[in-house]
């Protein structure tokens, strides 16, 4: 009957660990093969911090497909260093990174959100109250003021519900994918286009913007909170998408007849 009883609570093999496939320089983080979320220039896997004992996101950049010169090398080290410094509720943790250049890519080790992003959530959970869009909102604003309160500003570029994520257990909010925000220059100003077309700012097309964009990208977000609908569904590609938002531009910026000073 002894026997029984030990047999019964031996631990099924079958349920143990997978094993890590990449271990950081450190040897604290481990990466395991199961992909979280893809970008356009990287992957997201699930990760584990042997140190603390917790579950991580491991974002793997190609930097063959960034960088093109040292400029551009130097530039992505800024806006790494950048990531180190920014400590917010409702800005995604960054623990850790480096430069793996044998396969030609940088590693950034982030917290994690098994709830996933707050557009995966959204379609999850259909039925959501009012009051907790509002609270999703204010959050996301939050970390926007956050970010554009610094000196220069920081602007994100690029914020979507894709890059928004969510603990579906307490209702906490984050801004994630940083990685391609950059600080305002001398000039107060930026000068390169990155970013969705469905998300993009009128001005953002015209190569000389403000963090207002991501005000402008925040409202798309809540529009597609409400309505479930992508901005734009109507539009096949960028093109139409650069036609229809370009035009509204001109209108706000166009003078009425007798309008002019004399």
């Amino acid at each position: 009957m002894q026997q029984e009883s030990t047999s019964e609570q031996e631990p099924d093999d079958s349920e143990s660990e997978p094993e890590f496939v990449e271990l950081d320089p450190s040897g604290r983080y481990g990466r395991y093969k199961e992909v979280l979320g893809k970008g356009a220039f990287k992957k997201v896997y699930r990760a584990f911090d042997e140190l603390e004992g917790i579950e991580v996101a491991w974002n793997q950049v190609k930097l063959a497909d960034l960088l093109r010169n040292a400029v551009d090398l130097e530039r992505l080290y800024s806006e790494v260093h950048l990531l180190k410094t920014l400590k917010h509720k409702n800005i995604i943790k960054f623990y850790n990174s480096w430069v793996d250049s044998k396969n030609e890519n940088i590693n950034i080790i982030t917290e994690i959100f098994t709830s996933g992003t707050l557009r995966q959530y959204r379609k999850k959970h259909k039925r959501v109250d009012i009051r907790a869009l509002k609270n999703w909102s204010r959050q996301i604003l939050e970390g926007l003021s956050y970010l554009h309160g610094h000196d220069p500003p920081i602007i994100h570029r690029d914020l979507k519900c894709d890059n928004i994520f969510i603990n579906g257990n307490q209702g906490e909010v984050k801004i994630g994918d940083l990685g391609l925000a950059a600080i305002l220059c001398k000039a107060r100003a930026a000068h390169s286009v990155i970013g969705t077309p469905e998300f993009m700012a009128p001005e953002l097309y015209e190569e000389e913007y403000d963090e207002l964009v991501d005000i402008y990208a925040f409202g798309m977000c809540l529009l597609e909170l409400v309505t479930f609908e992508y901005p734009y569904i109507e539009c096949s590609n960028a093109a139409q998408i650069y036609k229809k938002v370009t035009a509204v531009l001109r209108n706000m910026i166009s003078i009425p007849d007798g309008m002019h000073s004399s």
